[in-house]
């Protein structure tokens, strides 16, 4: 079994429980693995709650955008309608970040200090870098101590507003709100946490929320999960407008004729796929990567075999980012994403309360 048949076999035994008798046998050696990581999370988590951790508060509000699974669930769009959001309400914001996949170590990285990337994609990070790209005017802050990164934006760069990304498990920073995403279709997986399933913490964690989202809700989804708070709806729809690797701007009805190969190194690509097809596209086939995948020559060697049948390519914003020294053998077009809550201006109100408290209408 190659890497991705492993990968795959490890997917669906974490989102939808053992059924095979080789499933059943994984799933038997993982579990008490599970049980111990479960465990000392909990254990973690009270610590900070006691104050044994040290906890760093900001002097502005911090908003903490996360979830409880590892893998996609569409975090980046939400952090950007959350910038967008705060923007429109004269904040200067910052974004606080992992940086996950990028460079330079342990060292915190300045990506935007509000005038658009000051880094390439590489050392900032491919999430870091499109937010950067989409928001000029944001701060953009990579720091593996996310508290010294949050100081940073706060003391020295003028932040009002500090979205602190990932944060959910991130207790070493304080926050006057709790985020979290789940994904409607799978939002527990198998209901384990690592390894045996997908969750970081176990269900109860989340009490700490303030507020929860279930994104990639499909047209016709009926029931939520129960949760222990408010809970919101939203898609991510793909924009009419698509972008060649070099900005040109196109419209997707062009690509309707067509055959394509769409490829993603995303958390959940599969829904991309779909979401593609639904808007009328022809794909000859479909690729797809690890999340947060680098396009190395052997990739790159996937996207050249596929390019036979095929008149142009098609990916994600956080793909393209990554391609633009890359030689393909056909044209390659990137997709925006687009946010839709289902309850409007909701979540807005919500916000509003923790930005700017003096004007919040009650």
């Amino acid at each position: 079994m190659n890497m991705a048949g492993l990968g795959l076999f490890y997917r669906r035994l974490a989102v939808y429980g053992p059924r095979s008798l080789l499933q059943r046998l994984v799933y038997g050696l993982l579990l008490p693995l599970s049980w111990l990581y479960a465990l000392v999370m909990s254990l973690r988590v009270r610590l900070y709650r006691l104050g044994w951790l040290a906890s760093y508060r900001a002097a502005v509000p911090v908003i903490s955008v996360g979830n409880l699974s590892v893998g996609g669930t569409g975090k980046t769009p939400v952090v950007d309608y959350l910038i967008r959001y705060c923007q429109s309400r004269g904040k200067r914001v910052a974004v606080v970040s992992r940086g996950y996949a990028s460079g330079a170590g342990a060292a915190l990285r300045v990506v935007s200090a509000g005038r658009g990337p000051l880094l390439d994609v590489k050392t900032a990070g491919d999430e870091p870098w499109l937010l950067a790209r989409r928001n000029p005017e944001a701060i953009i802050v990579v720091a593996p101590r996310r508290s010294a990164g949050v100081r940073h934006a706060v003391d020295t760069l003028g932040a009002q507003v500090v979205l602190l990304d990932d944060g959910f498990q991130h207790l070493a920073v304080q926050r006057d709100f709790d985020l979290v995403l789940l994904d409607a279709l799978h939002p527990f997986g198998n209901g384990k946490v690592l390894p045996a399933g997908l969750l970081r913490e176990p269900v109860c964690a989340l009490r700490r929320a303030h507020l929860f989202v279930l994104t990639r809700c499909p047209e016709r989804f009926c029931k939520d999960p129960v949760l222990p708070g408010p809970v919101l709806h939203c898609r991510h729809e793909v924009d009419d407008c698509i972008l060649s690797l070099d900005g040109e701007k196109r419209s997707m009805r062009e690509l309707a004729p067509l055959r394509g190969v769409a490829f993603a190194g995303v958390g959940e690509p599969g829904s991309f796929f779909r979401a593609l097809e639904n808007h009328g596209l022809s794909l000859s086939q479909t690729l797809a990567f690890s999340d947060h995948a680098g396009y190395d020559a052997q990739v790159l060697a996937r996207l050249a075999a596929a390019a036979g049948a095929a008149d142009y390519y098609i990916t994600t914003e956080k793909d393209a980012v990554k391609l633009a020294d890359a030689d393909l053998p056909l044209p390659c077009f990137q997709v925006p994403l687009r946010l839709a809550f289902l309850e409007n201006g909701a979540l807005e109100r919500r916000l509003s309360a923790v930005i700017d408290p003096n004007n919040h209408e009650r």
